[in-house]
């Protein structure tokens, strides 16, 4: 592997966009220390201990969120848009359609995520702001003149455009690294922004409890050696094209694969999950101090119900992990519409009936090796949890989620790594 990445470096086109990717990731991270005007930084400190939710938002951010700088918001708007027409496809019949259409459709799909994300952010910098500018879990406010009053609308205003701006930047910087750089952009800017967060918690952790740090450190290596070969894992399923005669040449007749992977909803269960799970106790938080007792008692049963330190949340937590898998899963796989693709291109499964018998064989298929991937997630969701007792603290070096971030763009970059020096007669990082 070091003398691979040797070989990438000794290629001019190779090296300029190795390192124009590594400046922009530079770029981001001074942007995610320019802070919004007028935050009060020991509140800001003391309502992410009090809020889950801001936590998991700091992670998309790329840590900027904890310094509620105006890259707060990260590229999380531009996820929700994606993920919000990724999951209407099956329901609007205009963008399955275009889902199909190739580049064309593609692009068009692209921009409609793009004009989505614009109202999105505005609505969640709103929210963020709206949340810290109060005291919503009893903490002093973060930010001051927020809200919407003779004297503070045009701060209000300001500082949500500011927010809004911030995230359509990140957007941009991802996508220069997909046009002149190496990696998928916006996994390289959420990666960039967990990566600078380790070497704090390894800080800490030394401090704190060294014994933890090793048993994190095996833990960690033990989990990315798992998921690269859930990630990686495959089954494939053999296709036979049938021959076709025109004139006097023949056409078809090869065979071939369809590769069904182990894995195929990444990391996206965890997120559904962990905001399902944290959704109530964020709300449960606004009430805690009502002056209603009823009201307060039962926001606070709902606040303790819901808390990371009970055993109630992680049980749920790997439940929804393993509903969500197969939810997101099934929901891409629908769309890929592999049947059909294959009886209009001639291609059949051997021993299987083209048409409805091949979708049926599929989907069955499918939802058996989704369940190795469910469980493997659902562990990987609640290792905090599973280690806690040994280590006395759940604190991780990476989060679940960002560990599954992590791993997937160091894969999927190393490929196109591999690709750039497979076309120039180079051995590539994977070994096969």
């Amino acid at each position: 592997m070091l003398q691979a990445v040797s070989n990438a470096f000794k290629l001019p086109d190779l090296r300029r966009k190795i390192f124009f990717t590594l400046g922009v990731l530079v770029i981001f991270r001074l942007a995610a220390h320019i802070p919004v005007p007028g935050v009060n930084l020991e509140g800001l400190r003391q309502v992410f201990e009090a809020n889950q939710l801001l936590g998991l938002l700091d992670m998309f951010s790329g840590g900027a969120m904890s310094n509620f700088s105006v890259m707060a918001m990260g590229v999380y708007p531009y996820i929700t848009a994606s993920i919000v027409l990724q999951l209407l496809g099956p329901v609007i019949p205009a963008l399955s359609e275009l889902s199909k259409e190739g580049e064309a459709g593609r692009n068009k799909i692209n921009q409609y995520t793009y004009l989505l994300t614009v109202p999105l952010a505005l609505l969640q910098a709103f929210g963020q702001a709206s949340l810290l500018a109060g005291a919503a879990a009893g903490g002093p406010a973060v930010l001051s003149n927020f809200g919407f009053t003779r004297t503070t609308w045009l701060p209000t205003v300001a500082t949500l455009i500011t927010l809004a701006a911030g995230t359509m930047f990140a957007i941009w910087l991802g996508e220069q690294i997909d046009q002149q750089g190496v990696g998928n952009g916006i996994s390289i800017i959420i990666f960039g922004g967990i990566v600078t967060d380790i070497p704090g918690r390894v800080g800490g952790l030394l401090i704190a409890n060294p014994w933890a740090l090793v048993l994190f450190a095996i833990v960690t290596l033990i989990t990315v050696v798992g998921i690269v070969v859930i990630q990686e894992g495959q089954r494939r399923i053999p296709v036979q094209y049938a021959k076709r005669v025109r004139g006097t040449k023949v056409y078809g007749g090869q065979s071939t694969h369809i590769p069904l992977q182990v894995n195929a909803a990444g990391m996206i269960p965890l997120i559904f999950a962990v905001s399902f799970l944290i959704f109530p106790g964020v709300v449960a938080s606004y009430f805690v101090y009502s002056s209603t007792k009823w009201v307060a008692d039962v926001a606070n049963f709902v606040y303790r119900v819901f808390d990371s330190r009970g055993s109630f949340y992680w049980i749920a937590y790997f439940l929804l992990v393993i509903g969500f898998t197969y939810f997101y899963t099934d929901i891409v796989f629908q769309q890929q519409n592999l049947a059909e693709t294959l009886q209009r291109q001639g291609g059949f499964i051997p021993g299987i009936r083209p048409g409805k018998r091949t979708a049926e064989y599929l989907s069955g298929v499918v939802r058996r090796i989704t369940l190795v991937g469910a469980i493997f997630l659902g562990v990987v969701a609640i290792l905090p949890w599973i280690v806690r007792p040994l280590a006395g603290t759940s604190e991780m070096l990476v989060t679940s989620t960002g560990l599954l971030i992590v791993v997937g763009v160091v894969l999927d970059t190393m490929k196109q790594l591999e690709a750039q020096l497979l076309m120039r007669h180079y051995e590539g990082f994977i070994r096969r």
